[in-house]
């Protein structure tokens, strides 16, 4: 055997080891009490502003690697922490303890004709995988969430935020120890090893869902390989229509936000569409607003007839995720052309209207098919935490099971229930 199916063999063992310490601990959380899992979110968060210098210290550790290995600006904005990103991370503990634990909901019980009682409950998944790359706060939102809706997690990381993601998987660790859980409820895989992925996606009697976030190679990878079900977006191709009935200033504001509060995110905007009767007026100045942020504009014909230093946009422009500041204009004659346009090019992520007018609101609303449909507002808020979620496993923009952010109902299912006092089928 070759060292790299040595290798390749130790990884598979040991998640397989992970899996099976994971699958023991989902049936000890799915008993667990709201007390006992609201404690462990409290003693995680009390350890995490305890250990927050050695964090930091981690974490730039994988900064300095980012940046000698010519990570691009928007990965290294994802994989940076600072005090304000842990004190987020502090903080979207404290609203998932404060909201309602959705294990043992009992919804619609009803008498049949026949005596019983028939309802569903909520229950948990079971073992939730979770492949993320950069963002080492994605293991504080997805460890918290599955926490608290009484799943187990596997959480691999991606190999550039090892040392962050090792120093924040002490902390929970340390945290459902404190709270009488088991440790092995939240593992985090600390192998540079791709075979890891490949071993979680192919372990159906331990993983009972895989929910990717990253960019669309991995997402594509993995919907390919995976032989459990996935939750899953494969872009943020992200639209703000200004309408011609628009608030001139509401639309600055929200376009300018939309696209450049931040840009390596999957909600933030990367196609601005604008309806011809609103170009000349507000097209030059969010343009001058843009270049003074380094966002590089490419347009349609139109567009450039308002904006004649505008380069020109490609056919491929209309369907790209930048990630960057980079921004695709295109003008549009009316409302239906552009709901046309998002239908053709849109990822079902996030669309938002400008508009003062209620009746084309109310068609946007309910014409456009995406996970997230706004009115007047920014595409920045398609969040979880922005929603009252808490924090956010991940945006689906799947059709079944979970749509849009997903929190903690989306990481429950439900069973029917009957009760009866003795009762035979006749």
């Amino acid at each position: 055997m070759t060292n790299s199916s040595a290798d390749q063999q130790s990884t598979h063992s040991k998640l397989e080891e992970m899996g099976r310490a994971a699958r023991a601990a989902a049936r000890q959380m799915a008993r667990a009490d709201t007390a006992a899992k609201n404690r462990a979110l409290a003693a995680i968060a009390a350890r995490l502003d305890a250990q927050r210098d050695e964090i930091l210290r981690a974490n730039e550790v994988d900064m300095q690697a980012g940046r000698d290995n010519g990570l691009d600006a928007a990965l290294l904005d994802r994989l940076a922490l600072n005090d304000a990103r842990v004190d987020a991370m502090i903080e979207g503990l404290h609203q998932i303890a404060k909201l309602p634990d959705p294990v043992g909901e009992i919804e619609d019980l009803k008498y049949r004709p026949s005596g019983i009682q028939v309802g569903r409950m909520r229950v948990p998944l079971g073992v939730v995988g979770i492949i993320y790359e950069s963002r080492p706060n994605v293991t504080i939102d997805a460890a918290s969430l599955c926490l608290k809706s009484g799943n187990a997690t596997i959480l691999r990381g991606g190999s550039e935020a090892l040392h962050s993601n090792g120093a924040i998987a002490a902390c929970i660790a340390a945290g459902l120890r404190e709270a009488g859980l088991p440790e092995t409820a939240v593992q985090v895989v600390d192998t540079r090893d791709r075979a890891a992925v490949g071993a979680m996606v192919s372990m159906p009697e331990y993983v009972d869902v895989i929910v990717p976030r990253g960019g669309t190679g991995l997402i594509q990878r993995i919907s390919r390989e995976a032989r459990v079900p996935v939750i899953k977006h494969l872009h943020g191709v992200c639209h703000v229509y200004i309408d011609d009935r628009a608030d001139v200033e509401k639309a600055f504001d929200i376009a300018l936000n939309a696209k450049t509060h931040r840009y390596g995110v999957c909600n933030a905007m990367e196609t601005l569409l604008v309806a011809d009767g609103m170009a000349s007026r507000l097209l030059p100045r969010l343009a001058e607003a843009y270049r003074e942020k380094g966002v590089e504009l490419r347009g349609c014909e139109r567009t450039r007839k308002v904006l004649t230093d505008c380069t020109p946009a490609s056919e491929s422009d209309w369907s790209e995720e930048y990630l960057a500041p980079v921004l695709a204009i295109r003008v549009v004659d009316h409302l239906d052309d552009a709901m046309d346009h998002i239908a053709r090019y849109g990822s079902g992520h996030t669309e938002s209207i400008v508009t003062e007018d209620y009746g084309r609101a109310r068609r946007f609303l309910a014409e456009v098919d995406s996970s997230s449909v706004m009115v007047n507002a920014s595409t920045r808020f398609a969040d979880g935490f922005e929603y009252g979620l808490g924090a956010e496993i991940g945006i689906s923009t799947d059709k079944i099971h979970a749509r849009g952010p997903v929190g903690l109902e989306g990481l429950t299912s439900q069973k029917w229930i009957v009760l009866g006092d003795g009762h035979i089928r006749r």
